[in-house]
């Protein structure tokens, strides 16, 4: 017997019209169940939502993308529909075609000049090849091999375009189908014009390099954006983001000898005493580095760390104060360019502020907290500390 049809719908502050889609995508699909991501809503949509007959999953606001992840994640196995909480029109043509079956409006009303729309299109043809003629559409089928190919899905309203290039450079079966459906259309107003500038970012950030966190929750690498300060550093970090193997630590990278990880050994040391031309100065940038990397296991953790260190050495702060509330929301993602490129600053500016007794204490140091990684995580050593853990969890997400 085939799995049952779940229908996700992502809603934030929908209260109007919610009850009015829900029920009419249980008449649609009566014997589907029907999930409602409320995203941070500050209204009555949870409510509206479970009076029409759908369950809701209530969670803090994540944006479009992450709402659909949970949601899914709490979904019986099966197929799935993903529908707009303001849509008006029937998505039974949609249903048991593919593997990934995408709405596109018959007509059109309101919107902006297309701009977030040429944007979608030009990032899934140079992604993927295909040429989408609706890359935003949010009504979209998926079948059960495609839920499991696509989920999580990319942050935010990258969502669906993510999801279009993932689909077909997995090799599946991706279609468009002409439907009369109606949604409320953002106008060119203020409002409007934030909504799809919010929509063009999101899609820009959505079609780079994404790694999935400890929530299991899809995210942005941002890291490589230090490349203005360390660019060696940010790229051998980026390397590892994207390639990097299951070993975790000096021995298991040196035991299996060709790893991304072992480039990182061999490279950061290697720059280090390019820049600094000391030994010991080598030795305390690559101790930086791999300590900042430790700690970038949870949001904001290794940023906090950096901004509390970069003072006292006068490290430069501007870029990670301008990621770190991107990176507490878990919007973004540090990856390893983002947490070596942090270190390696700290050690540098370290290296010009510290010389004998003082950088070798240094040295002693981060070499003890290393090894000290190497036997259990650091982070749980800050989860298991009041004090530390405290800190840790100041401006993060619950």
């Amino acid at each position: 017997m085939a799995d049952a049809l779940t229908i996700l719908v992502a809603a934030r502050n929908e209260e109007d019209v919610i009850a009015e889609t829900v029920v009419a995508l249980r008449e649609q699909f009566p014997h589907a169940e029907l999930i409602v991501a409320d995203d941070g809503s500050r209204d009555a949509t949870a409510a509206r939502s479970e009076e029409a007959g759908a369950r809701v999953e209530r969670l803090p606001r994540r944006g479009k993308g992450q709402a659909l992840s949970v949601a899914e994640r709490a979904a019986p196995p099966g197929p799935l529909l993903l529908a707009d909480a303001d849509l008006r029109g029937d998505l039974r043509p949609l249903v048991g075609r593919g593997d990934l079956t995408v709405a596109c409006f018959a007509q059109r009303r309101g919107g902006g000049f297309g701009i977030a729309k040429r944007a979608a299109r030009i990032a899934i043809r140079v992604r993927s090849g295909y040429e989408p003629r609706e890359p935003l559409s949010g009504q979209r089928a998926l079948s059960a091999r495609g839920r499991a190919a696509l989920f999580p899905l990319a942050p935010g309203f990258g969502a669906e375009t993510r999801m279009t290039i993932d689909a077909v450079r997995a090799g599946l079966d991706v279609a468009e189908v002409e439907l009369h459906l109606e949604h409320r259309a953002t106008g060119r107003d203020l409002r409007g014009f934030a909504h799809r500038g919010r929509q063009l970012v999101d899609l820009l950030l959505a079609t780079g390099p994404l790694r999935t966190n400890y929530r299991g929750l899809r995210l942005p690498l941002v890291g490589s954006a230090l490349a203005v300060h360390v660019p060696l550093v940010a790229a051998v970090g980026l390397a590892d983001d994207l390639w990097a193997g299951p070993e975790r630590g000096f021995r298991a990278h040196l035991r299996s000898a060709r790893t991304t990880g072992v480039l990182k050994l061999v490279a950061i040391p290697a720059w280090a005493l390019w820049r600094t031309r000391s030994l010991s100065g080598a030795v305390l940038v690559a101790l930086a580095a791999n300590f900042l990397n430790q700690l970038d296991t949870r949001p904001g953790r290794a940023l906090k760390a950096y901004l509390a260190l970069a003072v006292p050495v006068r490290a430069p702060v501007g870029l990670a104060v301008l990621l770190a509330p991107y990176d507490l929301r878990e919007m973004t993602m540090l990856g390893d360019a983002g947490s070596n490129s942090l270190g390696a600053l700290l050690g540098l500016r370290s290296v010009e502020r510290l010389t004998g007794r003082g950088r070798y204490a240094a040295i002693v140091a981060l070499a003890g907290l290393t090894a000290l990684g190497e036997r259990t995580s650091l982070g749980s050593l800050i989860e298991r500390s009041p004090g530390l853990r405290q800190l840790d969890g100041w401006g993060r997400r619950p």
